[in-house]
């Protein structure tokens, strides 16, 4: 089946017909239910108050009504009309609506609204819709945003504030199922101490505020803590406004289940509890690893699931979806089908003892990441021991490794095409254009597909805000989209004018950092400024594209600042871009710096280390001219959460932890790196200024450089005592960016011209 919506669109080109065909998805009738339950008058009331925050004085020029019944079941749809003066949006959803006031402030007024800021010079008066309006629909029934990760990654710090500008966001971009995972603990701390456990075995079993992602996923425990009351406390408060705030929207909130992973006094509780040990995650020592698995066939199983999920029905109401993860990460014990058949069918029982309308909604990671154990017989076995449609899966990582080709779209699961992206929230830059441009529609057209919806699930956040632009338009795209125009569109509303030199640096960029086709998985190993140094194994990164490009765009944009220079987006962009080319040019620097200490040469690993360690004060310096990129603020938001003066210190141990060694011994050194101010000058600096000091001394000596002394000899006066220094770092940007770009750029271009040649990695 297949219904036709005939709309017709005025943009800033000749008035063109726009026809959707819009393709009847799968048939799931254990989802039916997952749907909005807000009256239709509260999603008006929300998504104008929504209108208000957006669009400021000019809200009166805007009406919204939400009306369930103006498009096709299952999917989200919007009208625009003009009335007068006034421009008139309805959907059949809040999140409808948020998404038709964005669909009109883009294509129509040309304004952008991103993490970065918002260009909103909406003109006066608004641009008139010709009768009888645009009509648009989506094209799937869900809209997912988050990874499990983000929520430390990036949502850590937030307060209120934060997280309602983040929900704006979601709207507009028509997230309409979000991860709702804050507060949680609070819920399992009253399961477990009406148990019998005490505050302190909870506490034990739980990670500090930066790390509670993984505690939540069995990976690990107690890292970072212990976790403070007064944190539990104020993040079920703010859970509270968050729910209320979605629900109001329309949209479906995703709540935690249980997984299994329980405290390590259970046996204490329950001596007969039948237990084991999960592997080790991430090198943990015993202090922190292997956490306590509950034996799925164990009545205790099911009694825990059903009182989490009790409770949480008790303190928050449900929409029936609820995430749970067993196996991130790590290997099950056994490969058995019998075995894994059980503990899927475990984790769905306990839910539905709770909620006899529960649905599972498992993120597919484990899939895409341990394909040598997840093989099709094991995939299987979980998959199809819930009832078809009473699990959603999560293609974690569709833009990459879809799994859903080689799993006969999961066994006739219902799944959701996501773009993942980021990992660890770092900075550079990169995306998939292509893939993204062509993965959700090749979901779609899969035989016998299940796909339901698309997903957003980046580990962090506050980067690459082009992907995330191009990657929402697929929830009513009917087709690919021509790139090479749209980048240029974009430039254009993100900056409010056109600019030829703006234009031609993102057609550059396009076929650049944005372009990677290789299968690239983390975008930051050995990248030069943020990995510990290493002269054996040799840092070689990945650079998937022709770096003359990079700087080419460097050029365009440089050139476009006469022009553009009243525009903060621009500045942001600016200083991202000489970011990335003086990271790319490090590397160059890394090279020749290798390549003059296995010469022998005194001289020249001084004179190309002193030049490496002048790029990264440099970096700093252009870092900490735009309000983007400041460590200060990532540490003031996290002491402003705190209640007491020990609290203050736990948290700002979990910040600075976080970015840089990840553990207590470096476990996931610099995985989650920033590209900070003040980072760079008081973390990654010192460490390669103690590298090529290490060089010169070896040369000098007519010893070899010794590695593991190096490591030893870094994390011991470096990297361990940064996670418990409590120096203060600037909140507020300082310096003129186009002064100090257009200093950098003088520097540093004319390095690249006989730069040395990048390793392929």
């Amino acid at each position: 089946m297949m219904y036709l919506s005939f709309t017709i669109e005025k943009c800033l080109l000749p008035f063109v017909f726009l026809i959707q065909i819009i393709l009847a998805e799968p048939d799931f009738p254990g989802l039916n239910h997952i749907r909005t339950k807000t009256p239709a008058s509260t999603q008006t009331d929300a998504s104008q108050a929504l209108i208000g925050r957006i669009v400021g004085k000019r809200a009166n020029e805007f009406t919204a009504n939400v009306q369930s019944n103006i498009g096709p079941k299952n999917r989200d749809t919007f009208v625009i009309s003009s009335s007068g003066s006034l421009v008139n949006i309805n959907g059949t959803t809040g999140v409808a609506v948020a998404m038709g006031l964005y669909y009109y402030l883009t294509n129509h007024c040309g304004c952008q609204y991103t993490w970065a800021g918002q260009q909103m010079d909406i003109p006066s008066p608004l641009p008139e819709i010709p009768t009888p309006g645009i009509k648009v629909t989506t094209n799937d029934r869900f809209r997912y945003y988050q990874n499990v990760c983000t929520v430390d990654y990036s949502f850590v710090w937030y307060n209120w504030t934060d997280w309602q500008r983040q929900l704006d966001w979601m709207a507009l971009h028509g997230i309409n199922m979000p991860l709702a995972f804050t507060g949680q603990e609070a819920i399992f701390q009253r399961v477990y101490m009406k148990m019998g456990f005490t505050m302190k075995e909870v506490q034990d079993h739980f990670a500090g505020p930066a790390f509670l992602a993984w505690s939540r996923m069995g990976n690990m425990h107690g890292w970072g803590g212990p976790l403070p009351q007064s944190w539990i406390d104020q993040q079920l408060a703010l859970q509270h406004k968050i729910l209320d705030r979605v629900r109001e929207l329309g949209m479906i909130p995703v709540l935690p289940g249980f997984a299994g992973h329980v405290p390590s006094a259970i046996t204490r509780i329950f001596p007969n509890a039948s237990v084991s040990h999960l592997p080790n995650w991430g090198h943990f020592n015993s202090s922190f690893c292997c956490n306590l698995l509950l034996d799925f066939n164990d009545p205790l199983f099911k009694r825990i699931g059903h009182e989490v999920v009790k409770e949480m029905l008790n303190e928050f109401g449900t929409d029936h979806i609820y995430n749970v993860d067993t196996f991130n990460e790590m290997l099950p014990k056994s490969s058995s089908s019998t075995y894994l058949s059980k503990s899927a069918t475990a984790v769905f029982e306990a839910l539905m003892s709770a909620d006899q309308q529960a649905v599972w909604l498992m993120q597919g990671w484990i899939f895409e990441n341990s394909v040598d154990f997840w093989k099709t017989p094991q995939i299987k076995a979980v998959l199809t021991a819930v009832p078809k449609g009473r699990m959603i899966i999560l293609e974690l990582f569709a833009e990459n490794r879809p799994v859903y080709r080689r799993t006969k779209s999961y066994f006739g699961q219902p799944f959701i095409w996501c773009m993942l992206h980021n990992f660890g929230g770092t900075l550079e830059l990169y995306g998939m254009f292509d893939s993204i441009n062509t993965g959700p529609a090749a979901g779609r057209d899969f035989p016998n597909s299940t796909m339901i919806g698309i997903g957003m699930t980046p580990e962090g956040i506050n980067q690459n805000e082009v992907i995330y632009e191009f990657m929402a338009e697929n929830a009513w795209v009917s087709q690919p989209r021509d790139v090479s125009k749209w980048v240029v569109e974009y430039a254009t509303r993100r900056y409010g004018k056109p600019d030829q030199y703006s234009s031609k640096a993102w057609q550059l960029l396009r076929k650049s950092v944005y372009n990677n086709t290789d299968g690239l998985k983390d975008k930051s190993k050995h990248v030069i400024p943020t990995s510990r140094p290493s002269y054996h194994p040799r840092l070689v990164p990945d650079v998937w594209y022709d770096v003359e490009d990079l700087y080419q765009a460097w050029d365009n944009l440089v050139l476009a600042t006469e022009r553009l220079q009243n525009s903060s987006l621009f500045r942001y962009d600016l200083v991202d871009v000489t970011r990335n080319c003086l990271q790319e040019i490090s590397l160059s620097f890394y090279n020749s710096l290798i390549l003059a200490f296995k010469d022998e040469n005194v001289t020249e690993v001084s004179l190309i280390g002193n030049k490496l360690l002048d790029l990264l004060a440099d970096m700093d310096t252009l870092l900490g001219s735009e309000g983007h990129f400041l460590l200060g603020k990532w540490i003031w938001a996290a002491k402003n959460l705190a209640v007491t003066p020990e609290d203050r210190q736990l948290h700002e141990f979990n910040a600075r932890n976080q970015i840089t060694l990840w553990g207590p011994t470096g476990n996931h050194l610099d995985y989650a790196s920033k590209q900070w101010a003040g980072l760079v000058r008081s973390y990654y600096r010192p460490r390669w200024k103690m590298f090529v000091d290490s060089l010169k001394y070896s040369l000098h000596m007519g010893t070899a450089f010794n590695q593991s002394d190096f490591d030893n000899k870094v994390f011991n006066t470096i990297e361990l005592p940064f996670s418990t220094n409590t120096h203060t770092f600037p909140t507020l940007p300082s310096g003129d960016t186009l002064l100090i770009v257009h200093q950098i750029y003088q520097k540093y271009r004319p390095e690249t011209y006989h730069s040395a040649p990048h390793e392929k990695g």
